[in-house]
């Protein structure tokens, strides 16, 4: 495979089995993967059943190797781990409106309105996004994370949009009925 190709078929265990290669696939497919609902186990077994077309074919002794073949698709065809975990810096649901804004700006068109857009030309398209909103939201993670001082108009754009740069926390079923069991119980 080459730099050229759009795969819309992986090979595991000697076969080919087509995947969901649109963007929107893997974007739901990643939500799936770190939502705090089910054990690591599903998450990853959803995911191979939202990736894979014919999952219900394969073999189950190639779940394993199907997991990596579909993490490289997600990595955009990279084998390549960073060498430790990397702090996050982008939720890809809760930025989706500036990536979406940003990416729409590099392909030059609505990219939600194609009917079929490749995960791989979609993630070139986010790859290639300059300056904006996306990278000054990023930009003021980071150094909050590093503990750097801010610009004055960074602070500025935090105090603003506060509620754009600090990641939301992801609750549970279990956790928002317990939430709501307390707000009863103290009559809000």
């Amino acid at each position: 495979m080459t730099a050229w190709d759009l795969p819309l078929s992986l090979e595991v265990g000697g076969r080919a089995y087509r995947v969901n290669a649109d963007y929107r696939d893997i974007l739901d497919l990643m939500a799936r993967l770190n939502g705090p609902e089910e054990d690591e186990r599903t998450r990853l077994y959803i995911a191979l059943a939202l990736f894979y077309e014919d999952l219900a074919q394969m073999p189950q002794e190639d779940y394993g190797e199907a997991v990596r073949r579909m993490f490289w698709f997600i990595n955009g065809g990279r084998d390549e781990a960073p060498a430790r975990p990397q702090p996050k810096v982008i939720d890809w649901e809760q930025d989706g409106s500036l990536i979406v804004a940003d990416v729409n700006r590099v392909a030059g068109c609505e990219v939600r309105s194609l009917q079929f857009c490749h995960w791989w030309t979609f993630l070139a398209w986010f790859q290639g996004i300059g300056e904006g909103q996306l990278s000054t939201v990023v930009s003021i993670r980071e150094k909050r994370r590093r503990g750097k001082k801010l610009e004055a108009w960074e602070r500025e754009f935090y105090q603003e949009h506060r509620e754009m740069v600090d990641f939301k926390k992801r609750y549970t079923d279990e956790e928002r009925e317990e939430q709501e069991r307390l707000k009863r119980r103290l009559g809000e």
